[in-house]
């Protein structure tokens, strides 16, 4: 089969296509046959070996996906061949095959499509304990959304609105702003003037939680954009990560809540799991989320896909086709 491989940290160059072996299957595991791997900025951290994601080479890279389960553990009980899944913590899903515990996978509804599926796992359910969890959104909670025509925060508006929030959403251009304010944006802003205009909207009192994917660049302005005893939930670092803080800081804010969540804690029993891909998948299948692929590559392609995610310069979910 072929699958891509990081042989040395460093630029999208160093993703290559190479044949591989699948990896032999524990009792409790699946062989699954790949329809399509879900590209996200953590594959671009562990590329360059950006801890925490650093680890051991050659890598593997990938995480996400859905597709057919082509072989089963002598002692799976869940699953049987042929059936739809999807997954959003399986090493080496950048692949034509791979191997995924039985208790981290998901059955795939018959009305979704794999690729759909696949571009939902990890933003999806990122989205859903975001507003769900993390920060609990109540009815006409303001919210600030940065990189708001992402994969993560075009489903988190969708999602909190759901709830009743109501969504400033940051974005670079007007083009960008547009697809933010189409998947229901009550407002828009860009990143140099998102504190004021925040602050305009909610006449002076300030959000209630900043929903923060872009690190460095955005961290002292979302800070001031927040009223008191808001959060700031910062869940990734598109623009690098946030240098250290001096936490008495919060205390002039107005009593702040600064948190770093991360998936994995958020589907650590496989019940949680299983209720927020179900909800994201019920959300698909009723019609209240709507999924945009932004752009769909070949697995040799790999390198590319990771340039233009980089970029930032990209909308919705980007995917590797194996096929």
């Amino acid at each position: 089969m072929k699958s891509i491989v990081i042989s040395q940290t460093g630029g999208p160059q160093v993703l290559e296509l190479r044949d591989t072996v699948p990896a032999q299957l524990g009792p409790h595991d699946l062989l699954v046959d790949v329809a399509a791997a879900g590209v996200n900025f953590m594959d671009i951290y562990q590329r360059i070996g950006q801890p925490p994601y650093d680890t051991s080479l050659p890598i593997f890279p990938g995480a996400e996906g859905a597709g057919t389960v082509a072989a089963l553990g002598a002692e799976v009980s869940e699953f049987n061949l042929g059936d739809r899944v999807a997954w959003a913590n399986a090493p080496g899903s950048y692949s034509e095959q791979v191997v995924v515990s039985e208790d981290r996978a998901v059955k795939v509804p018959d009305e979704i499509e794999l690729e759909v599926a696949a571009a939902v796992m990890l933003q999806g359910m990122t989205a859903h304990y975001l507003c769900n969890s993390t920060y609990v959104v109540e009815p006409h909670d303001p919210l600030v959304v940065h990189a708001a025509a992402g994969g993560v925060g075009l489903l988190l508006i969708q999602l909190a609105k759901r709830r009743g929030g109501v969504v400033v959403a940051t974005t670079s251009d007007d083009e960008k702003a547009s697809i933010a304010q189409d998947a229901g944006a009550d407002y828009t802003a860009r990143y140099e003037d998102f504190a004021q205009i925040t602050r305009e909207v909610t006449t002076k009192a300030g959000a209630a939680c900043v929903y923060d994917g872009v690190g460095a660049a955005t961290f002292e302005a979302s800070l001031s954009a927040l009223r008191p005893r808001g959060y700031l939930v910062l869940f990734g670092a598109a623009s690098g990560p946030v240098p250290p803080f001096d936490l008495q800081r919060l205390a002039g804010f107005g009593s702040l809540y600064v948190t770093r969540p991360h998936l994995r804690d958020y589907i650590a029993t496989r019940a949680e799991l299983r209720w927020r891909s179900e909800e994201v998948f019920s959300a698909i299948e009723d019609g209240s989320l709507k999924v945009r692929i932004g752009a769909t590559y070949p697995l040799s392609e790999a390198a590319r896909a990771h340039a233009d995610l980089a970029s930032r310069a990209t909308t919705g979910k980007l995917l590797l086709i194996p096929a």
